[in-house]
């Protein structure tokens, strides 16, 4: 039965997107990342990111992490300056020990911005959260 199905919650995992220098190029990029701040690996780690608005859509990426140590991070994607103007998903599925979980972290249109910028959880720099 339904009321018998357990969903887990997700803690303690975080996507952002942060603004950084790209010593190559020579441009300041904005790039996705997630963050483990969990005390445990977390394993299989499966992100589907895509964009949207009234009138356009993205092309749907999709990013595997075998896996995520304890209190580290990985790179998600670099994101495109146009994107930056839509509602921005980043489905995230992954194992911690034998339990799946899945989230859905989202990015309101125009929400990825200078003003927008917090602290990021183990990574030491300044960018747009979402828990």
């Amino acid at each position: 039965m339904r009321k018998d199905i357990e969903i887990p919650v997700v803690e303690g995992v975080y996507v952002a997107v942060v603004s950084e220098f790209n010593d190559v190029y020579k441009t300041q990029d904005w790039n996705a990342y997630i963050i483990n701040d969990k005390e445990v690996p977390i394993d299989m780690v499966l992100i589907i990111s895509t964009g949207y608005d009234d009138q356009k859509i993205t092309s749907t990426m999709r990013h595997k992490l075998e896996v995520l140590p304890p209190k580290s991070y990985g790179k998600i994607e670099l994101m495109q300056e146009d994107v930056l103007t839509l509602t921005n998903n980043f489905l995230v599925t992954f194992f911690e020990g034998y339990k799946m979980f899945e989230k859905t972290y989202s990015f309101p249109k125009n929400s990825i911005n200078q003003k927008a910028l917090q602290s990021v959880p183990l990574m030491d720099v300044k960018g747009v959260l979402v828990k």
